[in-house]
């Protein structure tokens, strides 16, 4: 209780009030502060831009960078020119255990061979020397 105030709080007559304390808007109480569940629509979308709260995202906007050399398509290496869909054991190293075919990305194909593969393992289902599923 300072001097201006009474037993009450409240400011003594004759004397100016202290400035009352502003309440922030309804709403965004703490909106860049805490988890972000609760945080408010802007910072999730700040948080987004800048690659997400746990460092993920497009590279130029700040994500993780990989480092080293890329994958090689193994047929470019062997210079292989068709994918024969007789060749079970080939195929079956761009299937996954549940008999699905890998997408280039994980089974390091180039755009041509991984369709070549697909028609392939296509035709080999067709013919059961390959599971549709597994």
């Amino acid at each position: 209780m300072s001097e201006n105030e009474n037993a009450m709080g409240d400011a003594l007559p004759g004397e100016p009030a202290a400035p009352a304390k502003t309440a922030a808007p309804a709403g965004r109480e703490g909106a860049g502060e805490g988890p972000p569940e609760r945080r408010g629509p802007r910072d999730r979308d700040r948080d987004r831009d800048r690659g997400g709260a746990r460092g993920r995202g497009d590279r130029r906007m700040g994500g993780r960078r990989r480092w080293g050399r890329g994958k090689v398509c193994a047929m470019c290496v062997e210079k292989m020119n068709y994918v024969d869909y007789k060749d079970v054991k080939r195929l079956r190293r761009f299937m996954s255990d549940r008999a699905k075919i890998l997408s280039r990305r994980v089974s390091g194909a180039c755009a041509k061979h991984q369709r070549m593969i697909s028609h392939a393992i296509h035709r080999a289902r067709v013919l059961a020397l390959l599971p549709y599923k597994a």
